[in-house]
């Protein structure tokens, strides 16, 4: 049996390290799962429902089909006793903020939580998106407080962070790059072997822990100012009465001209970590410009867009509306991203607030659970795609795939004579951009 000496008087079972992942959402439920097809895994969560429903084999982030639960050798539990034994805990809690600041309160409970199990030897492994230091300056001490244990010799720290796409098939844990980092270089060599082990070998060891940390949260930022260039470009466009997306197809055909797409900007990443990066600057004595300036922009592209559709609606609508003083519009879409139900940080929800005293505003989606839109925003979404009335207008906000099939038969169905179709995500340039219809996209 091969063991790898991680620290002083410890050695770790590299053939059949035994795993736990604490924190079971969209980034802690898929790696479990790689996990466990050649480890022994707990899987942990503190929510009791999601337990439950693992358990019967619903996940419903829809990122494990049933198929995959019910096949899977996972033990799944809400009872923190049940990590006491395992070699190697890796924690996946979300990092979200509170405002524009960090909110790190979920990473420290389960920090407190993991300190009041944890055993000489095991390595706590973090996979949520922090600023460089979060690890080793907040996360190791409150471990070493209700632990007794000092970090570095009674336990190890690791950090890897995640890459989860939501939605994502073909970018899964299995087949990306994992970045590791350890403590110690014999903990980044176990982890090396560890993580390369779902992924085929595909890993990346960072020069420190701090540098992994980093190397996450510029990912996420980069591409925040990416999308931020060409929504600011888009309104311009839209002043200019030229189609964004137009422009992109001829633009894109340049061999280095980069495929950023507009549109609303929210999530718990994207729209998320840039704050974090920013903080981490403003801790060190530094104002961040670019950082936040990216964010500014994505931040206010609800509003920015309603106002577009406003105005281009009233230049091209008949006086007459469907139904009583205000318009009627249909939104399509009120998750943070296509093809997922996931409506954390969505900003549609700002496009919604920023049209409702012109028109009266139904809501549908076709992946988000409607009772969590509720709590959430307090939207009561329509459940059908059958109106008993017809609309002014049907906004496409979210490119889900059933909405990017609609065709003219089915707005037909759904819009007045003369309606309006507003085509945020320019799903329908292709198939509704010549029907009968007035039609504008982004």
């Amino acid at each position: 049996m091969d063991f790898l000496n991680v620290g002083p008087g410890y050695s770790m079972n590299i053939g059949k390290p035994r795993i736990a992942v604490i924190g079971l959402g969209y980034v802690g439920l898929p790696l479990a799962i790689a996990f466990a097809k050649h480890f022994p895994v707990v899987g942990f969560d503190i929510d009791m429902q999601r337990i439950a429903q693992l358990q019967k084999g619903f996940d419903r982030t829809l990122e494990v089909d049933e198929a995959e639960l019910q096949k899977t050798s996972l033990f799944l539990t809400h009872d923190i006793q049940d990590l006491k034994d395992q070699e190697v805990l890796i924690v996946t809690v979300p990092t979200p903020v509170i405002g524009s600041k960090p909110d790190l309160e979920p990473l420290r409970k389960a920090s407190i939580l993991l300190g009041s199990i944890l055993k000489k030897g095991q390595i706590v492994v973090f996979e949520s998106t922090v600023y460089p230091g979060v690890t080793e300056n907040i996360c190791g001490p409150l471990l070493e407080e209700h632990s007794g244990l000092q970090s570095g010799k009674g336990f190890f720290l690791g950090y890897s962070p995640e890459r989860m796409n939501p939605g994502d098939r073909h970018h899964g844990v299995e087949k990306i790059i994992k970045v590791v980092a350890g403590q110690t270089p014999k903990v980044a060599e176990f982890l090396r072997t560890l993580y390369g082990t779902i992924t085929g070998g595909k890993i990346f060891v960072a020069a420190s822990i701090a540098v992994a940390e980093a190397a996450k949260v510029i990912e996420n930022a980069q591409r925040d100012i990416n999308v931020a260039f060409v929504n600011e470009v888009s309104l311009v466009m839209g002043r200019l009465d030229i189609s964004m997306h137009d422009v992109l197809e001829a633009a894109s055909t340049k061999w280095n001209f980069l495929p950023f797409q507009p549109g609303f900007v929210g999530g718990h990443c994207i729209g998320v970590d840039p704050y974090y990066l920013a903080s981490c600057a403003e801790q060190v004595g530094m104002t961040p410009k670019v950082i936040l300036s990216g964010r500014a922009v994505n931040e206010a592209m609800g509003k920015e867009i309603a106002a577009l559709i406003r105005n281009r609606w009233e230049e091209s609508s008949p006086k007459k509306t469907a139904h009583g003083p205000l318009p009627r519009i249909l939104v399509l879409g009120l998750t943070f991203k296509e093809n997922i139900p996931d409506l954390r940080n969505t900003k549609v929800i700002d496009f919604i607030h920023a049209l409702k005293d012109s028109f009266q505003i139904d809501v549908h989606d076709a992946f988000a659970d409607p009772q969590e839109a509720h709590a959430l925003y307090g939207i009561q979404l329509v459940s059908t795609l059958q109106p008993d009335l017809p609309y002014d207008m049907v906004i496409g906000a979210v490119a889900h795939k059933p909405y990017g099939a609609l065709r003219v038969e089915d707005m037909q169905r759904l819009l007045m004579p003369e309606g309006f179709i507003a085509d945020i995500k320019g799903m329908w340039r292709h198939s509704l951009r010549f029907g009968p219809f007035s039609y504008w996209t982004l």
